[in-house]
């Protein structure tokens, strides 16, 4: 299965070189389902990630993207695995921004989480074991990030409450564990230099809207929207980045199986680390 990574990416084939390079950002997406644009329907589509990279190509700041590292489903210690692998290596080294979303897969799967019935469940000693070793594992990640990606600046994205299905007197303990995750990913990010991104309050102010699926955690592209214009409100200062409504690509959600006909009819890139588009306003999921 991670042979078959459903990903989005534009980009340019080659890193640049020189002055291009300075004034340009070598964009690096890692992390988990979220990083990769995963929807709330099992389908890859634009992401939060994608929409970053596309409004520094609007805006003239983009010389290279991908997202090739990401993958649905890692937890702190696969993006690990990943940064340290042979084909991580290129990418990060000429890295000069780098997003990463990941600890939500160490926690969100010991919490039950029964829509039909609107009720959550879960230890709290399993919970606390867990962000304990997001903790623990964070710090050892962006240690080697700082290594293997010296010329970059990390923005590492904080999370959203994800269940939106739940009675009142359910949600306290689960809100509590998601926010503590998120007090974890700051501590440590600001820790090793770098740049947290809070999500949280923003996301949660039109929730359900995002998250339209009861049943699912993704956030379908509005709630990407939010996601990336936190990010480029931190990276620029201001608003001037911000991906408005109007401006979003439209939709183009891909099945595992799409892809996979896509990878087997018109594509032989099992040895190409990446592939090129150039269509910004509307990607096209590609297999690598």
């Amino acid at each position: 299965m991670r042979k078959i990574i459903g990903i989005l990416i534009f980009c340019i084939v080659l890193f640049p070189t020189g002055a291009l390079a300075n004034e340009r950002e070598v964009y690096i997406a890692l992390g988990d389902s979220l990083a990769a644009g995963q929807t709330p329907y099992s389908q890859i589509d634009a992401g939060y990630t994608d929409y970053i990279a596309l409004q520094l190509e609007r805006h003239g700041k983009l010389a290279h993207f991908s997202k090739e590292l990401t993958f649905p489903g890692y937890r702190v210690g696969n993006v690990m695995e990943t940064v340290q692998s042979e084909k991580a290596a290129p990418l990060l080294s000429e890295a000069t921004l780098i997003t990463l979303s990941a600890g939500a897969n160490n926690l969100l799967p010991l919490i039950t989480h029964n829509p039909q019935q609107g009720t959550l469940a879960f230890s709290q000693l399993n919970a606390n074991f867990a962000l304990n070793e997001v903790r623990n594992q964070m710090r050892e990640l962006l240690s080697i990030i700082n290594e293997k990606a010296p010329k970059a600046t990390v923005y590492v994205l904080g999370y959203y409450f994800p269940y939106v299905s739940v009675h009142k007197e359910q949600v306290d303990g689960a809100v509590e564990a998601v926010q503590l995750l998120n007090a974890i990913l700051k501590q440590e990010t600001e820790a090793a230099g770098h740049i947290f991104v809070d999500v949280y309050e923003t996301f949660d102010q039109q929730r359900s809207t995002y998250l339209p699926n009861v049943a699912d955690v993704h956030p379908n592209q509005l709630g990407y929207r939010i996601m990336a214009n936190e990010m480029l409100k931190s990276y620029s200062g201001n608003e001037a980045l911000i991906l408005p409504i109007d401006a979003m690509p439209a939709p183009n959600p891909k099945t595992f199986e799409e892809m996979l006909r896509i990878q087997q009819n018109k594509l032989a890139v099992e040895d190409v680390p990446f592939i090129a588009l150039h269509n910004l306003d509307r990607p096209i999921p590609i297999l690598v």
